[in-house]
């Protein structure tokens, strides 16, 4: 190495080592109000975002109570008639504040005039009716009664001749019947003309529920094809729930091709389809229809109360613990 270059690198490493040697020592931190800053900037920015937040998505406060009380009548306005058939029509009803009707299942509400002189019994009381709504229970502001015209069906004919803005009183909702899931392994459930709203309304609770092991089977009997009431929503539940729901249509008058029963409920098609009374405990039955009908195959109800067992099942040996009446 060249006497040049050995003294151009040793004046390098002593200006390098005066630098490091020279450096004076850091200044002491001032003390800085940044901390307190950002924090305060940082609560803004919350408080800010759950301003904006809550207005956008306000909290929804549970629903406890229905609309309907079940000591007192209380009118209620229809909304909409949407027409089903030739003689069946769905009556939407408005419920406040877009609330749900809570009904539970197995439950009715009774219905009368909102006008006290329009509708009266010969003994001067008000026309009072029971009707099972089709709506979900939590729906969301309104209640929808499927109610087919009968011509000696006085409260029929009246909600029949209602138009949107007026009212109709109801009461409720009542229980009929304490239904637990899985209670029994086999349900028959025979249902004629718009007896059908409590046994549909039954079946779309329970079917539904991921813990149901028990098989329904509906027996829904009619005049004729045109008067099945629900028949699309009964085929999607076939369609969706095909182990442990099956539903025979029978009508009076068969058309062309008809696949289904015909004719009355009678011995032959109960035997064919519901599970034995030998069963006891574990086989329930439940009908709703025309008077003539629940007294053909079930026997006469009793007022409000079930009655004893008659007509067809008490043929076949079923007893009232194992038939029930709405």
């Amino acid at each position: 190495m060249s006497f040049t270059s050995f003294a151009r690198r040793s004046l390098l490493a002593g200006a390098r080592t005066r630098c490091y040697s020279t450096a004076q020592p850091a200044a002491p931190k001032a003390n800085s109000n940044l901390p307190a800053i950002l924090i305060g900037v940082g609560a803004a920015s919350l408080a800010g975002y759950w301003y904006l937040d809550s207005r956008a998505a306000p909290v929804k406060t549970k629903q406890e109570k229905s609309p309907l009380d079940p000591q007192n009548f209380k009118d209620f306005k229809l909304k909409k008639v949407e027409p089903y058939n030739h003689n069946t029509a769905r009556f939407v009803f408005e419920l406040p504040n877009n609330e749900a009707s809570l009904i539970p299942i197995t439950s009715c509400l009774v219905v009368k005039s909102s006008d006290p002189e329009a509708l009266k019994t010969k003994d001067g009381k008000p026309v009072i009716r029971p009707y099972t709504p089709v709506s979900e229970s939590d729906h969301a502001g309104e209640l929808v009664l499927l109610i087919k015209k009968y011509d000696t069906g006085v409260m029929s004919k009246h909600i029949h001749d209602l138009k949107p803005g007026d009212s109709l009183s109801m009461k409720g909702p009542i229980a009929k019947f304490p239904y637990k899931a899985n209670e029994f392994d086999q349900v028959a459930l025979i249902g004629g003309g718009s007896g059908i709203t409590p046994l549909y309304q039954l079946l779309t609770h329970a079917l539904p529920d991921k813990s149901n092991k028990t098989k329904f089977k509906l027996i829904y009997a009619n005049i004729s094809e045109d008067d099945i009431l629900l028949r699309k929503e009964l085929d999607d539940l076939k369609a969706k729930y095909p182990a442990t729901f099956d539903v025979l249509y029978v009508v009076d008058k068969a058309p062309a091709g008809w696949a289904g029963g015909v004719g009355y409920v009678n011995k032959d098609l109960i035997k064919a389809n519901v599970g034995p009374a030998e069963l006891k405990e574990k086989v329930k039955i439940f009908i709703c229809g025309p008077p003539g009908q629940v007294n053909a195959v079930a026997g006469k109800k009793d007022g409000m109360k079930q009655g004893a067992v008659g007509g067809v099942l008490k043929e076949l040996g079923y007893t009232e613990d194992q038939v029930f009446k709405f």
